[in-house]
C-alpha cells in the first residue's frame, strides 16, 4: 500500500489525557501505515478526509520544539499513531522529538516496531522511562488477516530481549486478546523475563469497526460469538483471569 505523507504544523503537541493514570499523550505523527485491520484509530477518519486508515500518515514537522516544554505527570508516547512505523526510520522524528524533550518527563512509549532499539542512548537520557511492546502473538493466516503490515512476532520479542539486556525498563502489551485466537500463556511464556510487567486488553469489537466485525464474524465466527454473547463473554473474561493470575506475573490495567 502507497502511503501518502502530509506534513503539517502542530499548535501544541502535549495533549490532556483520557486514560486512567496517564496525564499527557504525544503524537507527533497521525495515522499508521501499518494498518492493523482492526485498530481503534481508525475513528480519526471520520476528521481527516485523507483515505482508507494506513494509507496516509500526518507528519507534525515542528513537533521536536514543541516537546521542549515542561508539562508535570506521566506522559503517553502515542495513542493515535506507531512512533516507529516505517517512516520513522528515514524522518527520524520521534528520535528528535526524545532528543528535544524535558528528560525530566515520566515517559512510557508503546510501540511494535523494533526500530525502537534504535533509540536506547537517548532512553537512558531520561530520569524516568519505560518502552511497551506490542506482542499479541498473529503470525500466518492471523497475521494476514488482521494485520498484514505489521513486524513479526519475533522481531518484536527479539526487541524486547534488546531492551532487557540494555536495562531498560520495559512492559509487554497483550492485545487485542481475541477468543481462540490469542494464545495468552505463550506469550508470557516467551517474553517471561524480559518485562517489569504485562497489561492485558480484550479486543473491544465496536471500537475495531464494523469491517473487522464482519472480517471476524466470517473467518472467526466462534470468535466473534464469544465477544457478542454476554454469558460466553463473561465466562471468557473469568477463565482469562485465572489464567492470567496462574501465570503468576505483575499485571497492570
Amino acid at each position: 500500500m502507497k502511503v501518502e505523507v502530509l506534513k503539517r504544523k502542530a499548535k501544541s503537541i502535549y495533549t490532556r489525557s483520557k486514560i486512567p493514570g496517564v496525564n499527557w499523550t504525544v503524537n507527533q505523527y497521525v495515522g499508521c501505515a501499518f494498518a492493523c485491520r482492526y485498530c481503534y484509530a481508525k475513528f480519526l477518519c471520520r476528521w481527516r478526509d485523507y483515505g482508507e486508515w494506513g494509507s496516509w500518515v500526518e507528519v507534525k514537522t515542528n513537533a521536536p520544539e514543541l516537546t521542549k516544554k515542561r508539562v508535570r505527570g506521566s506522559v503517553v508516547m502515542s495513542t493515535v499513531s506507531d512512533p516507529y512505523q516505517p517512516i520513522e526510520a528515514e524522518l527520524k522524528l520521534t528520535r528528535r522529538v526524545l532528543r528535544y524533550m524535558d528528560k525530566r518527563n515520566e515517559l512510557s512509549i508503546l510501540t511494535r516496531s523494533p526500530l525502537v532499539t534504535r533509540d536506547i542512548d537517548l532512553f537512558r537520557e531520561f530520569r524516568s522511562i519505560e518502552v511497551g511492546l506490542t506482542i499479541n502473538g498473529v503470525d500466518g493466516r492471523e497475521k494476514r488477516l488482521f494485520e498484514p503490515l505489521a513486524p513479526l512476532h519475533k522481531a518484536r520479542v527479539n526487541a524486547l530481549q534488546t531492551l532487557y539486556d540494555e536495562s531498560v525498563r520495559t512492559y509487554v502489551f497483550v492485545s487485542p486478546i481475541i477468543p481462540g485466537v490469542t494464545d495468552v500463556r505463550t506469550i508470557v511464556e516467551e517474553t517471561r523475563g524480559l518485562a517489569d510487567y504485562y497489561f492485558f486488553e480484550v479486543l473491544n469489537l465496536r471500537a475495531a469497526g464494523r469491517e473487522f466485525e464482519r472480517l471476524l464474524m466470517e473467518e472467526y465466527s466462534e470468535s466473534y460469538e464469544v465477544l457478542t454473547d454476554n454469558e460466553k463473554f463473561e465466562s471468557f473474561i473469568g477463565a482469562l483471569k485465572k489464567e492470567i493470575k496462574a501465570l503468576k506475573v505483575r499485571a497492570e490495567g
